[in-house]
């Protein structure tokens, strides 16, 4: 067995941190690029043209790409044979996201109870989701979360006489009610099966899904282009100013469910769906 201490886990997640919010994904900026030669609207080019000239500028001068750093997700698989000494894998991993927020001067924006809405000064804790895999080794993947997209995502709780068309009408019609508010264009990330959280989670892991990747299932990567072109028609546009580019992409990812239930799920990522990842290695105990 392998072991990795937990100061490796805190410097990497306070790294993560800052590049999560500092770089933007090449494939975001590639579609970004793909996006202004197609877009039909003098204005949405316009707006295109800002937002590559926005992510440039918080590269090359290391500050935020948006004034809100989210609420810090964090995807962690961790090996079977991986053991963790040092500390609380829990600990290290909100460590990291305190240093990280710290070091960078980032927007502390989590409260510690949401009624009395303190604000925890360090943007901890984080929300984190555990996998555990095969192997001896740690994944890290952290995906900041701004409110603004986030509270344009939905849930319901379907019918198997739904159908394909009914997902397909919930999908559009939570992008069509988000309108400009998630900063568009947008991300979609959209679960479907298993059960009320299983769908929600599967939305959101979706949106790490590089943009321009498909579904490896054909039958579904049709369906992700038919979502695409119908939301794309909403024209919404850049911004939320009009426009035939409203999202970039769509990913769905479906997982089984009950012989009585479709839940569905549609977790909207901002123009600056943000994420970044690092695998560690474990060490010879």
């Amino acid at each position: 067995m392998k072991e990795i201490h937990v100061d490796r886990i805190v410097e990497a997640l306070e790294q993560l941190c800052l590049e999560a919010n500092y770089d933007l994904g090449e494939d975001i900026m590639a579609s970004f690029r793909r996006a202004r030669e197609s877009e039909a609207s003098p204005l949405g080019k316009e707006v295109l043209d800002r937002l590559i000239e926005n992510a440039q500028v918080a590269h090359d001068e290391r500050v935020p790409m948006c004034q809100d750093t989210g609420m810090t997700v964090v995807f962690v698989e961790v090996g079977q044979d991986l053991h963790v000494v040092g500390g609380a894998l829990t600990d290290a991993l909100n460590e990291g996201v305190r240093r990280g927020y710290e070091k960078g001067y980032l927007r502390k924006s989590v409260v510690k109870d949401p009624f009395d809405r303190v604000n925890t000064g360090d943007n901890t804790p984080a929300v984190i989701h555990y996998n555990i895999v095969a192997g001896d080794r740690i994944r890290l993947v952290v995906a900041p979360k701004g409110a603004g997209s986030e509270n344009m995502s939905a849930l319901k709780m379907g019918k198997p006489s739904d159908g394909l068309e009914g997902v397909l009408q919930f999908v559009v019609d939570t992008v069509d009610k988000a309108g400009g508010n998630p900063c568009p264009p947008i991300i979609v990330g959209v679960g479907v099966g298993g059960t009320m959280e299983k769908a929600a989670l599967l939305a959101k892991k979706a949106l790490l899904r590089p943009v321009g990747e498909h579904h490896p299932e054909e039958r579904l990567a049709k369906i992700e282009a038919e979502l695409l072109e119908r939301i794309n028609k909403l024209g919404i546009g850049p911004q939320g100013f009009g426009g035939t580019t409203t999202a970039l992409a769509v990913n769905l990812e479906v997982y089984p469910t009950h012989i009585a239930g479709m839940p569905m799920a549609v977790n909207i990522g901002c123009h600056s769906t943000r994420h970044k990842g690092v695998t560690l290695e474990g060490r010879e105990a």
